[in-house]
């Protein structure tokens, strides 16, 4: 009855005004579209069943990823023993201290399509060669930072080695005498070296990647070329740290596909076709996948000054990451049923157009709360599928992508992202809860996406934590979550958002995209909170 009145009147009045009268008419009916507020959105409805658990969600998804690439080694983390800026053997304090507070688990190094044109001998003792950098930006590299100065950083923050073996240009002879360098006993020719550059004691290698991209970058091979050599390297480059023979032993992870589409599965289809079929002598407990978010190779996304389509665009191709693992999980339960080789993402993030002025070869961009909400899809992706995927390395970890930290000489800022993985610290080896959900709908021209993503885990001392993305940047959303399972009688927690999708942290402003505290109410078996739009939240539940 309103409304049709409502069209009465419009189509009377109408005929009455003059062609101004009616243009401002016009106007005004479009200003207060603009202007009127959004409807308010419905509740979201969670249930969590505390006493349901899935799979552990290893802390080996939260990896890094530290290329020899633009200002990511050199200046982000390496200044040298003589530099200004406070360091402990040349590696920057104010760096570790960032990272070790996000605890890392693991970082790959050094490489990437670097990887595949390192020789780690020059990398080693006094006299070092100057070398250059052909894949990114054709620098010179002096090879200051080597083997040793990687395992005393990974010492400084507490974190583990993934070493990716040179499959491209260098020889299966080569990469066995890298890790019998940094494995085997001072009693050995080898071990009498590296005790002679400083080490003793043997390293450990945890990881071992065995090349990189070996479908482009790596060398172009065909699937069943690089099977050949990886069956090769995985015979012969071992490890001899006696300390990891038994349990703690080397995981070797072969070059997987780069993506979704039938030249990818091809390449899933080959390795775990022969790894069903594989005799003792040769074995992997990896595949990798790399998969960036872009949305178009030829003409990539800004990092700065974008609005809400590009937002609602990166965030649509990010959440491909799903289909992805889905379509290649599947081909690997057809040969590994008892899902003991894992898929590693040991490359992934958002990669968008070099910032203006940089070398584009160094991939500098900066980091918004667009990323940090990408960040937190992408893990709660992993954690969905933690029994497969039991590890992840995010590119790259400083100055170089979707980065953790950015450096300028002395100066040093966190970045969203950053804040993302330290508000997750607590889901590292936490056991996966099943979370039911309405996500609703957000729409952004011809883009619709979830408005609401959620995970939750509880951890070894049986706290519940809850994370929560609102992905609607106009909309703040109600959440009520039934708790079951858990005499829940406290909650807290922090969430990440700022004013625009586009607000980034900057040396001169460096908490722009901080978290802050969230209240939470518990009462019964209920939890009632109200996401801001644009959010990431962490909560815990006691």
């Amino acid at each position: 009855m309103t409304s049709r009145s409502s069209v009465t009147y419009l189509r009377a009045t109408r005929v009455q005004f003059a062609p101004v009268g009616l243009a401002r008419f016009v106007v005004a009916l479009a200003l207060a579209a603009i202007l009127a507020p959004a409807p308010a959105a419905a509740q979201i409805d969670v249930v969590i069943d505390a006493s349901k658990t899935g799979p552990k969600i290893e802390r080996h998804l939260f990896g890094q990823f530290a290329e020899h690439l633009g200002k990511g080694i050199y200046e982000g983390v390496w200044v040298g023993t003589g530099s200004p800026i406070p360091n402990t053997r040349g590696i920057r304090n104010d760096v570790v201290e960032a990272l070790k507070a996000i605890k890392v688990p693991n970082v790959r190094w050094p490489g990437g399509c670097f990887a595949d044109e390192y020789h780690w001998r020059k990398g080693i003792g006094r006299d070092r060669s100057v070398t250059l950098n052909p894949n990114w930006g054709g620098v010179t590299e002096d090879n200051t930072f080597g083997t040793h100065e990687f395992m005393d950083f990974l010492g400084q923050i507490g974190s583990e080695a993934f070493l990716s073996v040179n499959l491209g240009t260098g020889t299966p002879q080569e990469a066995a005498e890298w890790l019998e360098y940094m494995t085997a006993s001072p009693e050995t020719t080898l071990g009498k070296e590296r005790a002679a550059n400083g080490r003793n004691e043997p390293y450990k290698v945890a990881f071992l990647g065995i090349g990189n991209e070996s479908w482009d970058c790596g060398g172009n091979m065909s699937p069943e070329y690089y099977l050949s050599q990886m069956k090769i390297y995985s015979r012969f480059v071992r490890n001899f740290n006696p300390a990891q023979q038994d349990a703690q032993q080397m995981l070797r992870i072969a070059v997987g596909p780069g993506g979704s589409g039938p030249r990818w599965t091809e390449w899933t289809e080959t390795i775990m076709k022969a790894w069903q079929r594989h005799t003792w002598s040769w074995d992997i407990e990896g595949l990798s996948l790399h998969n960036y978010t872009v949305v178009d190779w030829n003409a990539k996304h800004k990092s700065v000054g974008f609005g809400e389509a590009e937002y609602s665009q990166i965030l649509k191709t990010t959440l491909e990451m799903d289909r992805i693992i889905n379509e290649h999980s599947a081909i690997m339960d057809k040969y590994d049923p008892g899902k003991k080789v894992a898929l590693v993402v040991d490359e992934w993030g958002a990669w968008y157009a070099p910032l203006p002025a940089s070398n584009p070869g160094f991939l500098v961009q900066q980091n918004s709360l667009r990323d940090a909400v990408l960040a937190a899809l992408n893990l709660n992706i992993f954690a969905r599928h933690a029994d497969r995927v039991r590890m992840a390395n995010i590119a790259q970890m400083v100055n170089v992508l979707q980065a953790m930290i950015l450096t300028d000489k002395e100066k040093m800022v966190l970045t969203p992202t950053y804040h993302v993985f330290k508000m997750y610290v607590p889901f590292q080896d936490a056991t996966f809860v099943p979370v039911t959900f309405d996500a609703g709908t957000y729409t952004s021209g011809n883009v619709t996406l979830p408005r609401v993503d959620a995970i939750a885990a509880k951890d070894a001392a049986g706290t519940l934590w809850i994370a929560l993305t609102n992905i609607d940047p106009n909309r703040p959303a109600d959440v009520a979550v039934r708790l079951a399972g858990t005499g829940a009688v406290a909650a807290a927690g922090e969430t990440l958002t700022a004013a625009a999708v586009d607000a980034v942290n900057t040396f001169e402003a460096p908490r722009a995209v901080a978290p802050k505290p969230i209240s939470a109410k518990v009462q019964g078996d209920r939890l009632a909170l109200t996401l801001a739009p644009k959010s990431v939240t962490v909560i815990s539940v006691r």
